[in-house]
């Protein structure tokens, strides 16, 4: 009956192209049989493997039974690898086209790699996100000899690979918030950010010198004490000094609160198959798939941004607005960090082809 109902529907659709998984090869025959015997408009069924991406899975049994199980948060979730949930999370189109375009179609299961594909999204944002500061675990500095209630506007670059987005104006005062990360009072020799007496460059701004610390009743870094060289306006030391960092950050007055929700892969191995006997592919979900930072803050300008917008916040990756973003709530969702492990494998030695499986019997 199946077999039946599917050449008529899709002849009585108007499909020109029936595109089916490989197991469905060998029903073809049965197929034009019946479209045949019928003499009505006959469509032409095509076979192609399935696709497989590493930490995840593609079957919509499988997204079904995670959503029913609690597991993500509906079927555009942006741990999902549906449209919807590809969209949500921020994936261009023309991104995906790339990936297609890349892997091509094969006539046998093959497994691809997840790192192409995050490498044709970067490949895509990089041309096309304008460029932020946003700070997701705020630590705030003081600059104690900045004169009080002073702002100035710095001039900050939309976006260097397209020099027709111009520029912006950032706000910069006393009080600014840098990530937490950036401070260590007792760094190892390999940490070349923020500490004691140590003297970094703000982007697009001065150099600081770190001269004390607060901290609060656990005993963590509260407010950071700095000092500033007004002389460095712009990155840079007229007497020729250098800095081994340079920190983003927001104006504390004028920085906006946003809620980030940092996603990772859905599963802990490349095959969530890869279980004990007698496991489950449930067993490797990552527990660690999304994580909400509800105190962020984020520069001004974008107090205007609308869920689907797509920025890369400085250092940190490439961001999307969220729907349920609200006026004064701005809510984002980490697409992709800015870390491309496929490039270094690419530039290091030649990349692992797909992983190829028996072809199916039909069975």
């Amino acid at each position: 009956m199946y077999d039946w109902a599917h050449g008529l529907e899709d002849s009585i659709e108007g499909v020109t192209h029936s595109l089916c998984s490989l197991e469905y090869e060998n029903h073809r025959p049965l197929y034009d049989w019946f479209l045949d015997q019928l003499g009505i408009y006959h469509p032409r069924q095509i076979e192609f493997a399935r696709l497989n991406v590493t930490y995840t899975v593609m079957s919509k049994r499988r997204f079904l039974e995670l959503v029913k199980g609690g597991c993500v948060n509906g079927f555009d979730d942006p741990r999902l690898p549906t449209l919807a949930g590809l969209r949500r999370r921020g994936y261009t189109p023309e991104a995906i086209h790339d990936f297609c375009d890349r892997i091509g179609i094969a006539k046998f299961d093959s497994t691809v790699d997840v790192q192409l594909l995050e490498h044709c999204l970067r490949e895509d944002l990089n041309k096309r996100s304008a460029r932020v500061m946003g700070v997701l675990r705020p630590l705030k500095i003081v600059i104690d000899n900045y004169p009080e209630g002073q702002v100035e506007e710095l001039q900050a670059v939309n976006n260097p690979e397209d020099p027709a987005a111009g520029m912006r104006a950032v706000p910069f005062s006393r009080e600014l918030y840098i990530e937490r990360e950036d401070f260590m009072e007792n760094p190892p020799k390999e940490f070349f950010r923020l500490t004691l007496g140590r003297e970094v460059r703000l982007r697009y701004a001065y150099f600081v010198r770190c001269v004390s610390v607060e901290k609060d009743a656990a005993g963590e870094p509260a407010v950071l004490h700095c000092t500033y060289d007004p002389a460095t306006r712009g990155g840079d030391a007229p007497d020729g000094r250098k800095v081994k960092a340079t920190l983003h950050w927001v104006s504390a007055p004028h920085a906006l609160a946003a809620e980030v929700r940092l996603y990772d892969h859905l599963f802990t191995k490349e095959n969530p198959d890869d279980v004990p006997e007698g496991g489950t592919w449930l067993e490797n979900i990552n527990p660690k798939s999304l994580e909400v930072l509800p105190g962020a803050r984020v520069e001004p300008s974008l107090a205007a941004a609308k869920p689907g917008d797509r920025v890369q916040f400085e250092r940190l990756g490439y961001f999307c607005v969220d729907k349920d973003s609200a006026p004064g709530t701005l809510v984002f969702n980490r697409t992709v960090t800015l870390k491309d492990p496929w490039a270094k494998i690419q530039k290091g030695q030649k990349p692992a082809q797909p992983q190829q499986a028996k072809k199916p019997t039909g069975k």
